[in-house]
């Protein structure tokens, strides 16, 4: 039932004024506003939460998920992954927590076996075509993965609903339609 289902993108750490500094007030009210979306879909009757699983939003949204999960055993963490090997090159703690959501997922689904040069097309496509919302920390950059996700999810008339990282301390939520 696409209807109950979201699917989260957005930008990984680098693309963040405060890079992997986690305890940055401004990550801390991004990841606060992140999970306070989560949760208000979860009120209104979403069940099924896509992650594509890279370092930052994904990761984030996932753990969200999980966290609300303890009082809702009815949500389900689908991770969608591109290839076998998408956290080879993070470090070991980035490693350790990926691996610890995907034991925690409901179910774990690779687009591709192997790395290709399209497999994170394939998997940000796969994202909003299970989805009827998509749930997008954006900085509003017209190049790049979050970028590319966000207009096709508009192609096929999904609702999004963005996070903007760049306001400072305050997250600003716009809702885009685009039928």
């Amino acid at each position: 039932m696409i209807e109950r289902c979201c699917a989260f993108t957005g930008h990984r750490p680098k693309k963040f004024p405060w890079g992997y500094n986690e305890a940055d007030a401004r990550c801390v009210a991004l990841k606060k506003a992140l999970t306070g979306e989560i949760t208000k879909l979860v009120d209104i009757g979403y069940t099924d939460f896509f992650s594509g699983m890279a370092e930052g939003t994904d990761a984030w949204a996932a753990l969200a998920v999980l966290a609300l999960k303890k009082d809702n055993p009815a949500l389900r963490l689908h991770c969608v992954l591109p290839c076998e090997g998408q956290a080879n090159g993070w470090s070991t703690s980035a490693r350790e927590l990926y691996f610890s959501i995907l034991e925690q997922a409901d179910n774990v689904v690779y687009v591709s076996r192997e790395y290709s040069k399209d497999c994170m097309l394939k998997r940000n496509r796969y994202l909003v075509n299970h989805a009827a919302l998509l749930l997008a920390v954006y900085n509003g950059e017209r190049r790049g993965g979050t970028a590319m996700t966000v207009r096709y999810a508009h192609k096929l008339e999904r609702e999004v609903i963005i996070l903007d990282p760049v306001c400072g301390d305050k997250v600003k939520k716009s809702i885009l339609y685009s039928y």
